[in-house]
């Protein structure tokens, strides 16, 4: 007997094993309901019925463009498990925080939002505090150019339709790299960005410096780029 692949593991529980097929037609890559029928085998509308419920549990979410994500709740659920994304920030953040002086943060996208998922702060004097959990908007600040720039197409197109940036920004920090904005996501802020990618190249999330504009200066990424582009290696090395 040859291995079964989980997908085609039955527990007896039909509308378990159907919707488990569905988390992992996804998880393979976003899709619509089409795709998700022919991934699964399953008809449209028990696809659709287990599609939605799922997403109603936050296990999957549905994008800009209609199709379906692994939702935010499973990576609460594994919360329990160890995140070498933020086991990594762990060590690197503090150490970017005592190079700058300044207030540093991790950010993930979900969907057409920005997630704060690990900090650092100086101890003392004027901070950009943003705390760990915030939920930003992607239509302003560095970080959201960064995780902008390398996002998929319809993501972006969503994104650039209320963005104090436009495409032209996006494709300029690409070629360089990183991202800067001064007094966009907050007045009197300013700050640097950077892309984290993981083992495959991919950019999973934006590391930032963000400060007091009179402290930091207009131009951040001329202060800070180069020391924010090794902390983003150093996390990529860890993962």
């Amino acid at each position: 007997m040859g291995q079964h692949s989980p997908s085609s593991q039955h527990s007896g529980i039909g509308v378990l094993d159907k919707a488990v097929a569905v988390l992992q037609a996804v998880a393979e890559d976003p899709c619509g309901l089409a795709e998700l029928c022919s991934r699964t085998g399953l008809p449209r509308a028990t696809a659709h019925r287990l599609a939605v419920g799922l997403e109603v549990h936050r296990l999957l979410r549905r994008g800009p463009d209609g199709r379906w994500r692994p939702g935010t709740a499973l990576a609460e659920l594994a919360g329990g498990t160890t995140d070498p994304l933020l086991d990594a920030a762990g060590a690197i953040l503090p150490k970017l925080r005592d190079i700058t002086g300044e207030s540093v943060q991790l950010y993930r996208r979900d969907g057409v939002q920005r997630i704060c998922v690990a900090t650092s702060e100086p101890t003392s004097g004027l901070r950009d505090t943003v705390p760990i959990g915030s939920r930003l908007p992607m239509t302003a600040g560095s970080g959201a150019k960064v995780l902008a720039a390398w996002a998929d197409s319809h993501t972006q197109r969503a994104i650039l339709a209320d963005a104090v940036f436009g495409e032209r920004t996006l494709l300029e920090v690409r070629r360089r790299g990183w991202a800067q904005s001064v007094a966009e996501r907050e007045p009197g802020v300013a700050s640097v960005s950077a892309p984290v990618r993981d083992s495959a190249g991919q950019v999973v999330a934006a590391v930032s410096v963000s400060g007091p504009v009179e402290r930091i200066g207009r131009k951040p990424g001329a202060r800070w780029a180069a020391d924010l582009l090794a902390a983003a290696e150093a996390l990529q090395e860890r993962l």
